[in-house]
């Protein structure tokens, strides 16, 4: 839980922003998000470039690699675009840095034709000025990042600020929750694992993180790594800027192409097929839909209208026979309150 000092370093940022003109809570989320995720990046360069020199060897793989950005006259080399560099630069070269060749270059970053690439085709850098960026990033230097259980503080600590977190669905569900849900599931590398509403990827990250603690084995086979960096991660969410989040979050622990895409779970087109052996999800009850914007599949299967019922009946349908789930439902589901 983020408290005292911590708590209000973190608010200094945010007040930052609505004093600087931005005031959508989901795009300040967004905006900072970018902010540490640029950031963690050029702390996994510093640490394979420190791994490379203890063994004498050159960077795998390098992030930030050797050469330009682009042909362009304009081109700035990929050093550039370190956090550890361009934080140095003066504020209206450090905002040309960050606008013309950053943000390019993360929408270009991941693999062709991943969903990664395609979340963050739309990500865009909204920071309106070199005077408040410089600010932003000061007071983002000053927050201590290297601590995950930190990290994911300060992260649930903004998501409550959303003042619309009651109707749009995004909620946090607490990590301690989610670190129980998955180890009662015990995830398998066999697994194919999918959250229907994956908000920042909370449960899938769990879920890889217990991976890498209790099956060091994944590493051995060729097989079993290509089938982690690929088709055993699945995620959804309507909201646009949640899956550029999740994209970003998977990337980060080291998930290199998941399938996180921007899609209506409910709606036509969901994803409906019976080949998942894992569904961990905390979906966004919010009350009826409408029932023109509900799958017909669906529809077929439940007569309702309530989210929490349809939830269940696509989870149910998405996993193959012996498939699990942990899933979070609202108070009257399980006990007869809940009904069409």
């Amino acid at each position: 839980m983020v408290t005292g000092e911590l708590r209000r370093q973190v608010d200094k940022v945010w007040d930052a922003f609505w004093s600087g003109g931005i005031a959508n809570p989901v795009e300040v989320i967004e905006q900072i998000t970018y902010l540490l995720f640029i950031r963690r990046l050029d702390d996994l360069q510093l640490l394979a470039e420190k791994k490379a020199a203890r063994f004498g060897e050159e960077v795998e793989n390098p992030v930030f690699p050797e050469g330009y950005d682009n042909d362009l006259p304009s081109r700035r080399p990929y050093r550039d675009l370190r956090w550890s560099v361009f934080t140095n630069f003066a504020p209206a070269e450090m905002f040309e840095v960050v606008s013309e060749h950053v943000f390019p270059w993360l929408r270009r970053l991941g693999a062709e034709g991943s969903s990664y690439a395609r979340n963050m085709r739309d990500a865009r850098f909204t920071i309106p000025t070199p005077a408040l960026l410089t600010k932003v990033v000061d007071l983002l230097h000053e927050i201590p990042m290297e601590d995950r259980d930190t990290k994911g503080d300060i992260y649930e600590y903004m998501l409550s600020k959303l003042a619309t977190s009651g109707t749009n669905g995004q909620f946090r569900t607490a990590r301690h929750i989610i670190k129980l849900m998955v180890d009662l599931q015990r995830p398998r590398p066999d697994d194919l694992i999918i959250d229907p509403a994956v908000g920042t990827a909370g449960f899938l990250v769990a879920a890889e993180e217990y991976l890498r603690e209790h099956h060091p084995e994944l590493w051995a086979d060729a097989a079993s790594r290509a089938h982690f960096h690929g088709p055993m991660f699945t995620g959804y969410d309507s909201d646009a800027a949640m899956a550029r989040i999740a994209s970003m979050n998977m990337l980060l622990h080291g998930v290199e192409n998941p399938t996180i895409e921007r899609a209506d779970s409910l709606s036509e087109g969901h994803p409906g097929d019976d080949r998942y052996t894992l569904v961990l999800a905390n979906p966004p009850f919010a009350g009826s839909l409408d029932q023109e914007t509900v799958s017909k599949d669906l529809q077929k299967l439940v007569k309702t209208r309530k989210t929490e019922l349809l939830f269940l009946v696509l989870m149910i349908r998405m996993l193959r026979n012996g498939g699990r789930a942990a899933v979070i439902v609202p108070e009257g589901v399980l006990f007869g309150s809940s009904n069409a």
